[in-house]
């Protein structure tokens, strides 16, 4: 049986930034402070708004996020995008070993918790 050469001597992994892109609104998407918003056109659904992500990477090792999401309203809003960028940086780190650098976030809408609201009754 032939030794093996140090990892390092065998190769590299190149992880496509597409993949990346994936992880970062996988995590964005899974934190409990986001929500998916419903997309019209001229008044027809046309599906559901998820997080979206822009990345960038500076090195082998880091990489810049640009995130869109829809949050939780009403609700802490710093709170609630540190916890997605430790979700984030957590899955990135875990799942590729890559280092979150920059991390910038928008909020594109507030959409309340049907869960958390007092139920009221119509008047027709």
């Amino acid at each position: 049986m032939t030794a093996l050469p140090e990892p390092a001597d065998r190769g590299s992994l190149d992880i496509d930034p597409a993949v990346l892109k994936k992880i970062v609104e996988y995590a964005a998407d899974t934190a409990p402070a986001t929500r998916h918003r419903a997309r019209t056109v001229a008044g027809l659904g046309v599906g559901e708004s998820r997080p979206s992500a822009r990345v960038s990477t500076r090195s082998d090792d880091e990489i810049d996020v640009r995130l869109w999401v829809t949050l939780v309203y009403p609700g802490p809003v710093r709170a609630a995008v540190a916890e997605v960028r430790e979700r984030v940086a957590a899955d990135l780190r875990r799942m590729t070993g890559r280092r979150l650098r920059g991390f910038t976030v928008e909020v594109s809408a507030l959409q309340s918790d049907r869960a958390t609201e007092p139920e009221t009754t119509r008047v027709h």
